[in-house]
């Protein structure tokens, strides 16, 4: 249980029988005694004391660890309520300390983020981001743009010491990077997108190609009913796994041929739509037959839905199928050619080469859309100085481009911008 504020210390020490020559000192452990309402020992715990402002939350924390029953948790959080405590809100704790200027706001989503991974790589990545990987990443474009607005202010409230302005060729020279940069950063939540939220991979094609088998295969596990029967499959079976570190659902659909009944039918159209909703569409084509009109079809309409990749199936059967139409060669049977196609699967969606967390990609929606703003405000700046309108006017563009960057790493003051124009220019010596 934790404890934070100003009398986390005072309320842990109601809680518990301390040793009496405790001491709350900083970064220190010691043992103590959960008692019961009569006085007799339920748990001995162990009470760390953080003193403010080096906790998590920049205030004095008290942690209490017991031995994990929920009837003692309970206990010592009723105990802590009653000597004044209260519970916390949802996320409270990582609040505080973004208030508390102990972490910003890109490093407090990341928590957030940590705490909802299901992989180990999407942890890795919220924890490079706690650590402030989005945030290192942003500064050196921000920094930019504050320099530029510093110029542009100096050069208006001190025309007449003898401050030059600033050419339109230097200033487009100074917007071409930060446009540049910040354009890269936004493209970049395409791949955190995925890295964030996972991705959904249908797997389509005529019946009895063997669309079940490989799902098996990718998944390693026997989920899907397999027969030699065709159109075992009547309905979408799903199933959620790991692929590239990153979470995938799945999707085995019915066999798309021309329905026998209406169940069949129903199952039919559950697979164009699962085509319709997925991230990428596998479309298993069988090698040892020739390609279909209902293959044919089948691609095209697709290719209409997303991204597709074609993978022809039972490759340890003799080849009667014209290669130009598959990426790749599996056999769900022996399991050759597995790694090649999951190897596909990954430049399709743009997740080949090397994967790197700490590279400060984006993963949240709210920062690409902030970012995305700002480059359309860079993007008027530059066409007003293309224009030759004043610089007044043009840095109500600059301005407005970073407001959005003020969004995501916080708030740039008029001080930031005076404490630059009088650190980078001479003005009354």
């Amino acid at each position: 249980m934790r404890l934070s504020g100003p009398g986390a210390a005072a309320i842990a020490a109601n809680v518990l029988d301390l040793p009496a020559t405790t001491e709350w000192i900083g970064w220190r452990s010691f043992l103590a005694v959960l008692p019961d309402e009569q006085g007799a020992a339920v748990d001995h715990v162990v009470v760390t004391f953080f003193a403010k402002p080096r906790s998590y939350t920049a205030e004095d924390v008290v942690e209490i660890a017991c031995h994990g029953s929920p009837v003692v948790l309970r206990h010592c959080l009723e105990r802590a309520c009653r000597a004044g405590a209260r519970l916390a809100e949802p996320g409270e704790f990582t609040l505080r300390a973004f208030l508390n200027g102990r972490i910003d706001l890109p490093r407090a989503e990341a928590v957030r983020d940590l705490i909802e991974a299901t992989t180990l790589f999407q942890a890795r990545v919220a924890a490079r981001q706690m650590e402030g990987a989005v945030s290192r990443r942003l500064a050196p474009w921000k920094s930019r743009l504050v320099e530029l607005i510093a110029l542009l202010e100096a050069g208006i409230d001190f025309a007449d010491n003898d401050v030059e302005f600033a050419s339109s060729g230097e200033i487009l020279s100074r917007l071409a990077p930060l446009l540049a940069g910040l354009e890269k950063l936004a493209a970049s939540f395409s791949y955190g997108k995925l890295v964030h939220s996972g991705f959904t991979l249908a797997i389509v094609g005529r019946p009895n190609v063997g669309k079940s088998s490989l799902f098996n295969r990718l998944l390693e596990q026997d989920r899907a009913i397999v027969t030699e029967i065709p159109g075992t499959t009547r309905d979408t079976v799903s199933e959620s796994a790991s692929l590239f570190g990153i979470p995938v659902k799945f999707l085995d659909t019915a066999g798309i041929r021309q329905a026998r009944d209406v169940v069949e039918n129903l199952g039919i159209e559950r697979s164009y739509q699962a085509m319709a909703d997925a991230d990428l569409t596998l479309v298993v084509l069988d090698f040892s037959a020739p390609l279909t009109e209902a293959d044919t079809v089948l691609l095209a309409r697709a290719r209409e839905s997303g991204r597709v990749l074609a993978v022809a199936n039972k490759g340890d059967l003799p080849r009667r199928l014209s290669l130009e139409e598959a990426h790749t060669v599996v056999s769900a049977l022996t399991g050759e050619g597995l790694e090649t196609l999951r190897r596909s699967i990954g430049e399709a969606l743009g997740l080949s080469g090397e994967l790197a967390p700490e590279s400060g990609f984006i993963t949240s929606l709210r920062h690409e859309q902030l970012l995305r703003e700002s480059v359309e405000a860079l993007g008027n700046a530059r066409t007003a100085v293309e224009l030759g309108i004043p610089h007044e006017m043009l840095l109500l563009d600059l301005y407005a481009a970073l407001r959005p960057i003020d969004a995501i790493t916080g708030a740039t003051t008029a001080d930031d911008i005076l404490n630059r124009i009088f650190s980078t220019f001479c003005i009354g010596k």
